[in-house]
């Protein structure tokens, strides 16, 4: 425990942390606005430029002026970084150029629209995380935001306008802010705006203010923002205070904090705070103080204190439970770090000499509040529920199994004193008899211990004190040793238990964080929602020693028994609508609890940051003891940190899903405008070379006929291929391709290669070096088509005139049995940086194009290439020659020793 008065070691090194953190992380403004129209952009543009004639390096890197006159004029001269262009869907798209703004690094950069969704492939999929990268990496950042965009309030904006919000972030980015500056106008000034076409165009203004833009919605709104914003400034006034260890309150804004116990009266006490709160229209928090003593408490009083303080949840207060040895110290140091203004505690009637013996809560708080005040509230306890007193035994009664131990032990130590009466002083055979007492403490309960005491009192008085035999005493001196023993033993009773009973809640507490954090390492490793729920169901199983059961919903939000995480189902059918309740309410609902409490099991909601994700159903076993408040906690925890959890994998699959349908659709676009462009060119040149031989075949000449139909030719070839690289990657990627592997001659397969290519290669000589011995296994259809690529590639970017060089040779360093080496380089301008890998992928067109032929082709011709020689098991690279040009290489196994080639 922390003294009163002395910082908390804790503490302070999470706030130099925090200070170490801040120094290196930009700053944080955020212009905040109840709707469109209030002039966010303006205000922080006006800011920004105060700012740069303040000597700040200041730069735009997106602003959306809507093309308001006013707004565009704020931005001359200052700079406005380039935008990212992005194609989706035959648009392109004008994004923010995250990379290009974390180069320049600026003093302060202007993003706008903060929760603005970014274009698909992106690197980011929404521009606050971008701004969170951009803060991380030490750059200021001014941006706008509109209240409608925050998660917490998007139902309830979608209640009060109707519309539905789907560009929305999260509430914590708004709580990272270093600063938030409301940016207000009253609702007619805003309307008179739109109505003069400064917000909207007049037709869409006109739309606007009979629908979001109604003067309701925009008080609503307006309301929504102006307590959103005094939650950020009560946030930064808390934060100050704590930096600067300010102790006294401030009491610029009305917090409730009501002070309950295990009492009856403690729900009286709740409800009198909850009106109270309601009259201030302040917040309100419910606080118990859990002391040594009472974590070692009865479950009955446990169960009591767990009452209160869901019914305090039920009225919508903010419930914490507290651990010190002192209510008041607690209460106190809680209340300033909180900034409470007001503490509201029970007082009831006693008798004045109890308070001064014993003192009180009340009075402490009274005495040591300062500025804080304290409100009593007095009156009677309500009554106990009778649930309450069934959830546990009697505990004031005498266990007579117990009470016979306490006996035994109580005779053993006389038949120990006995012989050692006539020895030892009977002072020190108190000794023996409160040793007996200690021992009892260690396994029985509290009765018990009380009954070994008094017990032992009187065997020492009637075995061990002159005359033996008889509870009479000569010296009456006696009887202030029997009330001494009486009182230690008691007292060593009292302190014996309670250490016992702290070891015991604290090992219990040790099993459930243990139980806690098995989980999220066992959550942690699951990469499949289904797989995570059923590995939760099997931990918290063990856990509770009970039956677990995960429910999940199907179509349309419903639930049913056939989605679950076991193939067993000990509940019936009929209770399919308790776990549609829980899971549309997001309740606990079943067994135990206030709400269907005959059900067969109890039924607690699987809640997600964003929505509930489904239900977990639990069966209480004879060991699972749900009604204590500990275990129900453990039980609630389990069902989030699941939650969270499968909400984990269900984002990581829609983010690979949406990076397969970007890739997906990246592939579509790719394809179309291969095939549009490769198929509407030839098809052009032959239905133009086909018309006029057709319609003006007796004004040609033979020369120039000749030449129109070797035109059709070609294309048509042209087209041919284009076919044929398509039905290849489609038959590849199928993965319906049978190698044929026989053994051939390397010459033979770059002959009849070089052969088909006699038309392409026209002007450009061909070095081949291929020994006559050497011999490659492999399919001969496959490797002439890879032969055939690498040529035709490298003649498309090879200017006629100039050479193209083939080689072959054996190697010995691939595989067990060697293999060949195959290298083609051309005459080019070779590979951009970083383009040796980009070739491989389909529809990827080299960017040093040195003929019109390069810049045509579907892109495929190299992507099949790498298919083939990888069925083979082989391997192909690129790059740049030391002399210029492009080199690629093929690397071929040989599945054995290959055969001797015949001399001629």
């Amino acid at each position: 425990m922390v003294e009163p008065g002395r910082p908390n070691p804790e503490e302070l090194l999470a706030r130099m942390e925090q200070e170490a953190r801040q120094e290196s992380r930009g700053r944080l403004k955020v212009f905040f606005g109840a709707s469109p129209g209030v002039g966010k952009t303006f205000a922080m543009l006006e800011a920004a430029r105060r700012e740069r004639q303040a000597g700040v390096d200041v730069v735009v890197g997106v602003v959306e002026t809507h093309g308001r006159t006013e707004t565009e004029a704020l931005l001359d001269g200052l700079e406005i970084l380039p935008r990212h262009a992005v194609a989706h869907r035959n648009i392109t798209l004008e994004e923010f150029d995250l990379d290009r703004a974390l180069a320049r690094r600026p003093g302060l950069l202007l993003v706008d629209e903060l929760a603005h969704s970014n274009a698909p492939g992106r690197r980011h999929t929404k521009r606050w995380q971008d701004v969170l990268e951009l803060i991380d990496a030490g750059v200021n950042v001014y941006t706008t935001l509109n209240v409608q965009h925050l998660d917490s309030l998007n139902d309830l904006v979608a209640q009060i306008t109707g519309v539905v919000v789907r560009e929305t972030l999260p509430d914590s980015v708004l709580d990272q802010a270093d600063d938030v500056e409301l940016v207000d106008l009253p609702v007619e000034e805003l309307r008179r705006r739109m109505e003069a076409g400064k917000v909207y165009i007049p037709a869409q203004a006109r739309r606007a203010m009979s629908g979001f833009f109604r003067p309701g919605n925009l008080t609503a709104l307006r309301e929504l923002a102006l307590r959103r914003t005094a939650d950020c400034v009560d946030a930064q006034v808390r934060r100050y205070r704590r930096e600067h260890a300010i102790r006294s309150t401030w009491a610029v804004r009305e917090r409730l904090m009501v002070s309950i116990g295990p009492s009856p009266f403690s729900a009286k006490l709740i409800r009198a705070a909850k009106r109270m709160a309601e009259r201030l229209r302040a917040e309100w928090v419910v606080a118990y103080v859990e002391t040594p003593g009472q974590a070692a408490a009865d479950p009955e009083i446990r169960m009591r204190v767990s009452a209160s303080l869901r019914l305090a949840e039920q009225l919508g207060a903010e419930t914490v439970t507290l651990t010190g040895s002192n209510v008041t110290d607690s209460l106190l140091a809680y209340a300033r770090s909180r900034n409470v203004s007001k503490i509201v505690i029970g007082k009831r009637a006693g008798p004045l000499w109890k308070r001064l013996w014993f003192g009180s809560v009340f009075d402490d708080l009274v005495a040591r509040s300062g500025d804080v005040e304290i409100i009593a509230v007095s009156g009677e306890p309500e009554p106990v529920a009778a649930g309450i007193g069934r959830l546990s035994p009697q505990t004031g009664a005498i266990n007579w199994h117990e009470a016979a131990h306490a006996m035994a032990i109580t005779g053993l130590v006389t038949l120990i004193s006995l012989p050692l009466r006539n020895v030892l002083n009977p002072a020190n055979l108190v000794m023996f008899y409160l040793l007996g007492v200690v021992a009892v403490a260690l396994q029985c309960s509290r009765p018990t211990a009380f009954f070994a005491a008094v017990l032992s009192v009187a065997a020492f008085d009637f075995f061990c004190v002159p005359p033996y035999m008889t509870f009479a005493v000569f010296d009456y001196e006696y009887l202030v040793t029997f009330a001494v023993m009486l009182t230690v033993a008691v007292l060593i009773a009292s302190l014996t238990i309670r250490v016992r009973l702290q070891a015991t809640h604290a090992a219990e507490r040790e099993a459930r964080t243990q139980a806690l954090y098995r989980l999220t390492r066992e959550l942690s490793g699951e990469s499949r929602w289904m797989e995570a729920g059923r590995a939760a169901a099997a931990i918290a199983r063990e856990v509770f020693q009970s039956q677990v059961i995960l429910f999940f919903p199907e179509q349309a939000g419903k639930i049913t028994f056939r989605r679950r995480t076991s193939d067993e189902l000990p509940l019936p059918a009929v209770e399919e609508g308790i776990a549609q309740w829980v899971f549309d309410h997001g309740q606990k609902a079943g067994k135990g609890m206030d709400t269907l409490p005959g059900a067969t099991a109890l039924y607690v909601p699987l809640k997600g940051s964003q929505s509930t994700l489904g239900v977990l159903a639990i069966v209480p076993g004879e060991a699972a003891h749900l009604e204590s408040p500990d275990q129900m906690h453990l039980l609630e925890i389990f069902a989030s940190q699941t939650a969270l959890a499968i909400e984990r994998t269900q984002a990581e699959m829609a983010a690979r899903d949406a990076q397969l349908r970007a890739e997906a659709e990246q592939m579509r676009s790719g394809l179309l405008s291969a095939v549009s462009h490769d198929l509407r060119t030839p098809l052009a040149t032959i239905t133009g070379a086909a018309s006029s031989l057709r319609t003006q075949k007796n004004q040609l000449d033979q020369a120039t006929q000749a030449e129109l139909l070797e035109c059709i030719e070609l294309e048509a070839e042209r087209l041919s291929r284009l076919v044929n690289n398509l039905l290849e990657m489609t038959r590849l990627q199928s993965g319906k391709v049978t190698v044929r592997r026989e053994w051939h001659p390397l010459e033979d397969l770059v002959g009849a290669a070089l052969t088909r290519l006699e038309r392409i290669l026209e002007a450009r000589p061909v070095h081949a070096e291929i020994p006559a011995e050497l011999m490659v296994s492999g399919d001969d259809v496959l490797l002439e088509q890879v032969i055939w690529n690498i040529v035709e590639n490298a003649a498309k970017y090879t200017p006629r005139g100039t050479p193209i060089w083939i080689s072959g040779r054996a190697t010995a360093g691939f595989g067990e049995y060697g293999g060949v080496e195959v290298d083609v380089r051309d005459s080019g301008p070779g590979f951009a940086k970083s383009e040796e890998q980009l070739i491989w992928n389909k529809f990827y067109r080299g960017k040093q194009a040195a003929t019109v032929e390069a810049s045509r082709g579907a892109g495929l011709g190299l992507a099949i290439c790498r298919a083939i020689v990888n069925a083979h098991g082989g391997r192909i690279e690129a790059a740049n020659h030391p002399e210029g040009g492009a080199l690629i290489r093929v690397w071929l196994p040989h599945p054995g020793r290959p055969p001797e080639v015949p001399n001629g």
